[in-house]
């Protein structure tokens, strides 16, 4: 048999080459969610130009276990549910794939709350490392560190860290 269906985490490592192209796309994913969260005030930290580290952290509605543990399946969002709500999408994102592309190249850490109990979600490479409590701060963090570090083609494509953070700077400002 010469058709096989690919695995998860090998369809993520593609799709994340069509989401995630670069630090700038990540920053773009990471600060569209936080807006559909409706949160007032995102902090954005990068360490290295995003090159080791990028960090978005919001005041935004937050998740709870159950949601922040889906939002890692391809596919999986709260913003379109049939059909028809293709007409009337009214967010920045919508087709599930971010979390998920952005995990599959990356060492990922989301700690969310609602305001009441909160989860960690820890993936690295796509895998699942561990769900657990945490505090209760209401709103989202995502740590994404070693962008791209098991996709070594698409880790050498990497503009210098200068490029990198001029880019993140073109999209920051355009969308303030």
């Amino acid at each position: 048999m010469k058709i096989q269906v690919m695995s998860s985490i090998l369809a993520n490592k593609i799709a994340a080459g069509e989401v995630v192209e670069k630090i700038s796309s990540v920053v773009k994913e990471l600060v569209e969610n936080s807006i559909d969260a409706s949160s007032t005030e995102i902090k954005i930290e990068l360490k290295e130009s995003g090159m080791n580290e990028i960090k978005v952290t919001d005041n935004g509605t937050g998740m709870d276990r159950e949601d922040a543990t889906l939002a890692f399946e391809r596919h999986a969002t709260s913003k379109i549910i049939e059909e028809d709500d293709l007409f009337n999408i009214n967010t920045l994102g919508f087709r599930g794939e971010a979390l998920p592309s952005i995990a599959s190249v990356s060492e990922t850490t989301l700690k969310t709350s609602t305001g009441t109990m909160g989860v960690t979600i820890i993936y690295d490479a796509g895998h699942l490392v561990s769900v657990s409590n945490s505090d209760s701060r209401k709103g989202t963090t995502v740590t994404v560190k070693n962008l791209f570090y098991n996709t070594p083609a698409r880790l050498k494509h990497m503009k210098s860290t200068y490029s990198e953070l001029a880019s993140v700077s073109d999209f920051v400002n355009k969308i303030a």
